[in-house]
């Protein structure tokens, strides 16, 4: 029994100094092999120049651009009714109409003496010629004629007051008028909002004053309807500074033809305040550690770390404002489990990274 032991450790003696031997006769082999096994595969793609956005984002609150509360500006009973909840009017229509029977009759009349006053001017006129009348009494049927014809446009005036009519194209709001109830003066009728193109009010930190103007774009994104952009511009801003929230108030005018949007409903924004061209890659080859934003370049099968400078984002995407090349290979898979000098092998999949912008680099 004590003879196969030491046999046995003969044998194993003699295997280790085998390969102590070979690998001190062939260190760089071994290397070579172990770099070899170690190498992972990753993708990569080239960084490319696009048009990025600068843009700030905000809330706010929705706005007609006109809207106003119809009311009556005298007492009388609805003869006519044309406040359909809903309903797009255009500029003049005719809403509500009181009893204006009275206020008709008393503009006959005030046009009846209008008319006598007229003639009776005319007649004092032709007989001026003939000194057979003086000048005070000319004078006297002129300013008849004039306060007859004021007191014909009081009497229109009253008549026009018995109507209600759309001072601008709108839609209509709910109301409880019914034809033939009595309307005191000053009772609110209904409201007319004026939808094509709503106001939006929001608000802009002080620090992008220096970047902001009218004109810019803005895009509104309702939570009414997710899959949807609403268009505008910026047409007005705000004097003062609110020195709590250190920002500036601003509107913008948004488009809304197919009348989704409504008053006072809650809308987000994104305001454009310039377009550029600037070098872009995928965000998901973005490391972050601490503070240092980096990434990882392939260069001869190693990959190499690179801090990098972070600029505008958009879903998917990122800018480089510095710390990269146009040339440079970017790791976009497998990255997490590197580290700089690590071997790597990279490798062409269409759908590690399928944002058509880019392009993957196969090293040779």
């Amino acid at each position: 029994m004590v003879k196969q032991w030491v046999i046995a450790l003969g044998l194993l003696l003699l295997a280790g100094g085998g390969i102590f031997a070979w690998e001190t006769m062939n260190p760089g082999a071994t290397e070579q092999s172990q770099r070899e096994r170690s190498a992972s595969k990753v993708n990569v793609v080239i960084p490319t120049l696009d048009l990025v956005t600068d843009s700030v984002s905000a809330v706010g609150s929705l706005r007609a651009r006109d809207q106003i509360s119809l009311t009556t500006e005298l007492s009388g009973r609805v003869v006519e009714l044309n406040l359909d909840a809903g309903r797009r009017v255009a500029t003049g229509a005719l809403l509500l109409r009181l009893d204006d029977r009275q206020a008709r009759a008393d503009r006959q009349v005030a046009d009846a003496t209008l008319a006598d006053a007229r003639r009776q001017l005319e007649r004092a006129r032709s007989l001026q010629a003939n000194n057979s009348i003086s000048q005070a009494q000319v004078d006297g049927l002129r300013t008849a004629e004039d306060v007859a014809r004021a007191q014909l446009a009081a009497a229109q005036t009253r008549v026009d007051n018995h109507r209600i009519e759309a001072p601008f194209e709108g839609v209509i709001g709910l109301n409880d008028i019914s034809l033939g109830a009595y309307l005191s003066a000053g009772t609110e009728v209904a409201t007319l909002d004026s939808t094509r193109r709503m106001e939006l009010s929001f608000a802009i930190s002080e620090k992008f004053l220096g970047q902001i103007s009218l004109g810019q774009r803005v895009q509104g994104y309702s939570p009414a309807y997710p899959d949807e952009r609403f268009v505008g511009e910026l047409i007005e801003l705000g004097t003062r500074i609110n020195e709590l929230s250190r920002t500036l108030p601003v509107r913008a005018l948004i488009d809304n033809p197919d009348s989704k949007l409504r008053p006072g409903q809650f809308m987000s924004a994104s305001l454009t305040l310039r377009q550029r061209e600037a070098l872009i890659i995928p965000e998901q080859a973005v490391m972050i550690k601490g503070d240092e934003t980096y990434v990882f370049v392939a260069s001869d099968g190693i990959a190499k770390r690179r801090s990098v400078t972070l600029g505008s984002r958009s879903p998917g995407v990122v800018e480089v404002a510095s710390g990269l090349a146009l040339e440079d290979q970017v790791v976009v898979t497998g990255q997490d489990r590197l580290s700089s000098g690590d071997r790597i092998e990279v490798v062409e999949d269409t759908a590690a990274i399928p944002d058509n912008r880019f392009t993957s680099s196969r090293e040779s």
